[in-house]
Protein backbone atom coordinates (compact mmCIF):
# COMPACT_ATOMS: atom_id res chain seq x y z
CA UNK A 1 0.00 0.00 0.00
CA UNK A 2 1.49 3.34 -1.04
CA UNK A 3 1.50 6.22 1.39
CA UNK A 4 0.20 9.62 0.27
CA UNK A 5 2.83 12.28 -0.30
CA UNK A 6 2.80 14.52 2.83
CA UNK A 7 3.61 17.55 0.65
CA UNK A 8 0.28 17.17 -1.19
CA UNK A 9 -1.53 18.62 1.82
CA UNK A 10 0.36 21.89 1.28
CA UNK A 11 -0.71 22.21 -2.36
CA UNK A 12 -4.45 22.82 -2.85
CA UNK A 13 -6.38 21.01 -5.57
CA UNK A 14 -5.65 23.01 -8.74
CA UNK A 15 -8.86 21.82 -10.41
CA UNK A 16 -10.84 24.02 -7.99
CA UNK A 17 -9.05 27.11 -9.26
CA UNK A 18 -9.70 29.21 -12.35
CA UNK A 19 -7.45 31.05 -14.78
CA UNK A 20 -6.99 34.70 -13.83
CA UNK A 21 -4.24 35.67 -16.28
CA UNK A 22 -1.66 34.15 -18.61
CA UNK A 23 1.87 35.45 -19.18
CA UNK A 24 4.63 34.55 -21.61
CA UNK A 25 7.42 34.63 -19.01
CA UNK A 26 7.77 33.71 -15.36
CA UNK A 27 9.00 37.18 -14.31
CA UNK A 28 5.78 38.70 -15.74
CA UNK A 29 3.63 36.24 -13.77
CA UNK A 30 5.71 36.85 -10.67
CA UNK A 31 5.29 40.61 -11.10
CA UNK A 32 1.50 40.20 -11.33
CA UNK A 33 1.32 38.14 -8.13
CA UNK A 34 3.63 40.62 -6.39
CA UNK A 35 1.32 43.45 -7.47
CA UNK A 36 -1.67 41.57 -6.05
CA UNK A 37 0.22 41.07 -2.80
CA UNK A 38 0.93 44.82 -2.65
CA UNK A 39 -2.85 45.37 -3.04
CA UNK A 40 -3.44 43.11 0.02
CA UNK A 41 -5.03 40.38 -2.09
CA UNK A 42 -4.93 36.92 -0.43
CA UNK A 43 -2.14 35.55 -2.65
CA UNK A 44 -2.04 32.31 -0.67
CA UNK A 45 -5.17 31.41 -2.65
CA UNK A 46 -3.28 31.54 -5.94
CA UNK A 47 -0.78 29.49 -7.92
CA UNK A 48 1.55 30.12 -10.83
CA UNK A 49 1.47 27.12 -13.15
CA UNK A 50 3.92 26.60 -15.98
CA UNK A 51 2.24 24.97 -18.99
CA UNK A 52 3.83 23.42 -22.04
CA UNK A 53 6.94 22.32 -20.16
CA UNK A 54 9.94 21.15 -22.09
CA UNK A 55 13.45 20.17 -21.08
CA UNK A 56 16.35 21.92 -22.71
CA UNK A 57 19.92 20.67 -22.63
CA UNK A 58 22.50 23.20 -23.78
CA UNK A 59 25.67 21.47 -24.94
CA UNK A 60 28.64 23.35 -23.52
CA UNK A 61 31.59 21.46 -24.96
CA UNK A 62 33.39 18.29 -25.93
CA UNK A 63 34.36 15.80 -23.23
CA UNK A 64 37.58 13.83 -23.60
CA UNK A 65 40.08 12.24 -21.22
CA UNK A 66 41.83 15.55 -20.50
CA UNK A 67 38.65 17.48 -19.79
CA UNK A 68 37.23 14.66 -17.64
CA UNK A 69 40.48 14.63 -15.63
CA UNK A 70 40.59 18.42 -15.22
CA UNK A 71 36.93 18.68 -14.22
CA UNK A 72 37.35 15.91 -11.66
CA UNK A 73 40.55 17.52 -10.38
CA UNK A 74 38.88 20.93 -9.98
CA UNK A 75 35.77 19.58 -8.27
CA UNK A 76 37.85 17.43 -5.95
CA UNK A 77 40.10 20.37 -5.13
CA UNK A 78 37.17 22.49 -3.95
CA UNK A 79 35.56 19.64 -2.01
CA UNK A 80 38.96 18.96 -0.40
CA UNK A 81 39.27 22.66 0.48
CA UNK A 82 35.90 22.59 2.20
CA UNK A 83 36.63 19.37 4.10
CA UNK A 84 40.13 20.57 5.04
CA UNK A 85 38.70 23.83 6.41
CA UNK A 86 36.04 21.95 8.32
CA UNK A 87 38.55 19.52 9.84
CA UNK A 88 41.01 22.32 10.59
CA UNK A 89 38.42 24.50 12.30
CA UNK A 90 37.20 21.56 14.37
CA UNK A 91 40.75 20.74 15.44
CA UNK A 92 40.76 17.39 13.62
CA UNK A 93 43.71 18.24 11.39
CA UNK A 94 46.51 17.81 13.89
CA UNK A 95 45.99 21.29 15.32
CA UNK A 96 47.30 23.11 12.25
CA UNK A 97 44.66 24.71 10.04
CA UNK A 98 47.01 25.26 7.10
CA UNK A 99 48.14 21.62 7.15
CA UNK A 100 44.54 20.37 7.30
CA UNK A 101 43.49 22.57 4.37
CA UNK A 102 46.50 21.65 2.24
CA UNK A 103 46.06 17.93 2.98
CA UNK A 104 42.34 18.12 2.20
CA UNK A 105 42.97 19.90 -1.09
CA UNK A 106 45.65 17.43 -2.22
CA UNK A 107 43.59 14.38 -1.28
CA UNK A 108 40.43 15.90 -2.79
CA UNK A 109 42.19 16.77 -6.05
CA UNK A 110 43.65 13.26 -6.40
CA UNK A 111 40.35 11.60 -5.55
CA UNK A 112 38.43 13.91 -7.91
CA UNK A 113 40.89 13.25 -10.73
CA UNK A 114 40.53 9.49 -10.31
CA UNK A 115 36.73 9.64 -10.10
CA UNK A 116 36.57 11.94 -13.13
CA UNK A 117 38.57 9.45 -15.21
CA UNK A 118 36.66 6.43 -13.88
CA UNK A 119 33.35 8.11 -14.58
CA UNK A 120 34.39 9.00 -18.12
CA UNK A 121 35.65 5.48 -18.75
CA UNK A 122 32.34 4.02 -17.56
CA UNK A 123 30.38 5.95 -20.19
CA UNK A 124 32.15 3.98 -22.89
CA UNK A 125 32.13 6.94 -25.28
CA UNK A 126 28.32 7.23 -25.21
CA UNK A 127 28.36 10.76 -23.81
CA UNK A 128 31.41 12.65 -25.04
CA UNK A 129 30.07 16.12 -24.27
CA UNK A 130 29.22 18.36 -21.32
CA UNK A 131 25.93 20.17 -20.96
CA UNK A 132 23.66 22.18 -18.72
CA UNK A 133 20.04 21.08 -18.42
CA UNK A 134 16.97 23.07 -17.59
CA UNK A 135 13.22 23.26 -17.94
CA UNK A 136 11.12 25.98 -19.57
CA UNK A 137 7.42 26.56 -19.93
CA UNK A 138 5.65 28.03 -22.97
CA UNK A 139 3.39 30.12 -20.75
CA UNK A 140 2.63 30.80 -17.09
CA UNK A 141 -0.96 30.75 -15.90
CA UNK A 142 -2.05 32.42 -12.69
CA UNK A 143 -4.81 30.43 -11.04
CA UNK A 144 -6.96 31.62 -8.14
CA UNK A 145 -9.70 30.09 -6.04
CA UNK A 146 -13.02 30.59 -7.84
CA UNK A 147 -14.52 32.86 -5.17
CA UNK A 148 -11.65 35.41 -5.40
CA UNK A 149 -10.80 35.08 -9.10
CA UNK A 150 -12.90 38.03 -10.25
CA UNK A 151 -11.33 40.28 -7.61
CA UNK A 152 -7.87 39.26 -8.86
CA UNK A 153 -8.83 40.00 -12.48
CA UNK A 154 -10.14 43.43 -11.51
CA UNK A 155 -6.98 44.29 -9.60
CA UNK A 156 -4.74 43.05 -12.43
CA UNK A 157 -6.64 45.22 -14.91
CA UNK A 158 -5.42 48.21 -12.90
CA UNK A 159 -1.80 47.08 -12.76
CA UNK A 160 0.43 49.78 -14.23
CA UNK A 161 2.44 48.83 -17.31
CA UNK A 162 6.11 48.20 -16.86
Amino acid sequence: MTQPDPRSALIPDQSARVNVATYATYPEAQRAVDYLSDQHFPVERMAIVGEGLRTIEQVTGRLDWGRAASMGFGQGLFIGLFIGLLFGLLGLGGGNLLYAVAYGMVMGAITGLVWGLVGYAMTGGRRDFTSIGGMRAERYVILADADVAEQARTLLAGMPPR
